[in-house]
Order: structure tokens, then C-alpha cells, then sequence
């Protein structure tokens, strides 16, 4: 089945700029970093008696290529609101392609749907974001202290720990089928997607 709007799924560790880069595309940008599931959710995972929030199993994959699917087929869906300070969806919100033929899906978890999206005729490219390691750390965590995430001790803890996982971070959404891609090159790709694909009247 043809679609009329494909998704271009941005990969990448956490605070490596995918938002940035995503908005810099000029398309219509969803945050996948909303479809995490809820605080309670029994099925989440656990490491050392916390909730895992830097595996995949936090995620709501199915709705997110469910998601992705409705924008394609319809160009418009309601989509989550989720408040990490809480660790919940606290709304939902309308979310609307406005005619591009293409629209960015950024967040950390993008890679683990490339394939599904793939299969279902959903994905115009997919990406993982890389930036200098010493970068990302400071990006990350200037970001997550100014949103007030979680305390400072905890966000500082958690930044060494994602700096160190980063390299295997990369490894496992290029094995997911992401390309690694740097800033630029991101954006000269996503540009030569939309010159192939004419708006949506």
C-alpha cells in the first residue's frame, strides 16, 4: 500500500541534539520520547529494584508504529503528552502533517520500529544521530537540569553512566537498521528525501 505521508525516523543517545536536528528539517517533528509507558506500568523493566528507563522495554513500541501508521495513512492523530518529571501521560494532544509528503519521528527508541516501519511501507530513511561523546554529555545534562528532570545527583549519575554506553548505544540503532549519520549529513539526506517527494495539495 502507497501512503501518502512516510515517517523518517532520528535516532541517537540521549541529549546527542535529535530534537534540534529534527526541527532543523523544516518537517513536522513527533516526539517519541511520549510514548514512553506510565511510572505503574507493571510491565516495565527493573535493574536493581528502579525502573530501567534506558531499555527499550520502558517504551510503548506498539503504539508509536500505530501512531506512525495513522499519520501516514490520514496525515492527523492524537498523540500522548508525557511528563518524564512524573513519569506519566499527563494529555494528549492533536498532531497534524499539514500536508508533507514527510515528517521526522525523533527520540531515543526510534531505531527498535525501523524494521516494522520498513515492513508496513511507513519509512522514508531512518538515522542515528552521532556527536563528539564529551558533547553529548554536556548537552544532556545542561538540558536535563534546566527541565528539572529528576534531582542533580541523580542526573549526574545518570549522565556518566549514558556516556560510557553511548559507543554500544550507536552500535545496537545502527544494527537496528539506523544509518550513523552526523548533523549535516542528516539534514543533506532528509533534503534530497523531500526533493523526491512533492507536497500533499
Amino acid at each position: 500500500m502507497e501512503h501518502p505521508h512516510r515517517v523518517v525516523l532520528l535516532a541517537g543517545p540521549s541529549g546527542s541534539g535529535k530534537s534540534y536536528i529534527a526541527q532543523r528539517t523544516g518537517l513536522p517533528v513527533l516526539c517519541l520520547d511520549d510514548f514512553y509507558k506510565d511510572g505503574d506500568d507493571p510491565t516495565l523493566p527493573r535493574r536493581n529494584g528502579e525502573v530501567d528507563w534506558e531499555s527499550p522495554l520502558s517504551w510503548d513500541a506498539d503504539t508509536a508504529v500505530e501512531t506512525i501508521a495513522r499519520l501516514a495513512r490520514d496525515g492527523k492523530a492524537e498523540v500522548p503528552v508525557y511528563a518524564i518529571g512524573a513519569d506519566r501521560r499527563v494529555a494528549t494532544r492533536p498532531f497534524d502533517v499539514d500536508g508533507s509528503p514527510l515528517f521526522v519521528a525523533e527520540g531515543i527508541f526510534a531505531a527498535e520500529i525501523v524494521a516494522e516501519c520498513r515492513r508496513r511501507g511507513l519509512l522514508a530513511g531512518a538515522y542515528a544521530l552521532r556527536r563528539p561523546r564529551g558533547a553529548t554529555f554536556v548537552r544532556r545534562l545542561a538540558r536535563d537540569l534546566a527541565e528539572q528532570r529528576k534531582a542533580p545527583r541523580v542526573l549526574i549519575r545518570r549522565g556518566v553512566a549514558l556516556l560510557r554506553a553511548e559507543p554500544a548505544v550507536l552500535r545496537r540503532q545502527t544494527g537496528l537498521g539506523a544509518e550513523a549519520a552526523r548533523a549535516g549529513q542528516v539534514l543533506r539526506r532528509v533534503a534530497g528525501l523531500l526533493a523526491g517527494h512533492p507536497r500533499q495539495p
